[in-house]
């Protein structure tokens, strides 16, 4: 186990927006967050950083608390008019440690070279952020925190401004986060994607959390009643469940 909670109260200022919150990620799990807007999202992402601090009760971890998450937030909190290259922003993931005056040695330079093919943008690590279309930006900071080399990872909704072709390739990239036994927590809404690629869900709203596997936790009945949508639009989520009647004129076994 990595980190846990059981009983937490996250909020403001002494005010609990959440309450009863409990989850368990250890080394290799890909923990999925999903909620609707104001159900809690941000206060969760906040508290997990030490931002903000738990209203009740506390989160537990092995051992002492990383002194490396890795964080990715959302493409509007950057401002990608500062005046640097794509190579530049996924060498900043190298700059813990260093010191005031540290330099980024040679083997932090191939991390950085092997960060750039891994997320495909090898080809473009001299272009200056403000060419980037948003897809490759998000490619870039995905690049940044596979130098941080941080064994927690945190996403915060890093899909909303990408094509379906390149949020593929990036949940595949965090699949191999986990088989390399990072702990990974996503904060998403494609449904679909959490149901394929994660192994565990915590779902947010009215106040409360519901924590598992996501095809429990993500269930119709559950996304209604935890106000992540209306009855009228749980009809096309009830269709991911069922199964996949075989194609006309496919090959039975």
């Amino acid at each position: 186990m990595l980190v846990a909670a059981s009983q937490l109260d996250l909020g403001y200022r002494g005010q609990a927006l959440l309450r009863g919150v409990g989850f368990d990620l250890a080394a290799g799990d890909i923990m999925a967050v999903v909620g609707h807007n104001g159900s809690g999202k941000s206060t969760f992402v906040k508290t997990l950083l030490g931002v903000l601090p738990p209203v009740a009760g506390g989160l537990r971890w092995a051992g002492a608390r990383p002194k490396r998450i890795a964080y990715l937030g959302q493409l509007n909190e950057f401002d990608r008019k500062f005046p640097i290259r794509v190579r530049d922003l996924a060498t900043m993931g190298a700059w813990h440690g260093l010191g005031f005056l540290g330099a980024i040695d040679a083997a932090r330079h191939r991390l950085v070279d092997s960060a750039l093919k891994r997320t495909g943008i090898a080809d473009i690590a001299d272009m200056p952020l403000h060419e980037l279309s948003s897809g490759q930006l998000q490619r870039a900071l995905f690049a940044r925190t596979i130098v941080q080399d941080a064994p927690l990872i945190l996403l915060d909704e890093p899909f909303t401004a990408v094509d379906q072709t390149t949020e593929e390739q990036l949940l595949l990239l965090i699949e191999g986060w986990a088989r390399e036994c990072r702990a990974v927590i996503l904060v998403v809404h494609d449904l679909s994607a959490v149901l394929r690629h994660c192994n565990k869900a915590l779902l947010l709203g009215k106040g409360r959390a519901l924590f598992g596997a996501p095809r429990t936790v993500l269930s119709p009945r559950n996304l209604i009643d935890q106000g992540y949508m209306s009855a009228g639009q749980s009809a096309w989520i009830e269709s991911m469940y069922a199964p996949q009647a075989p194609e006309e004129g496919a090959a039975h076994a």
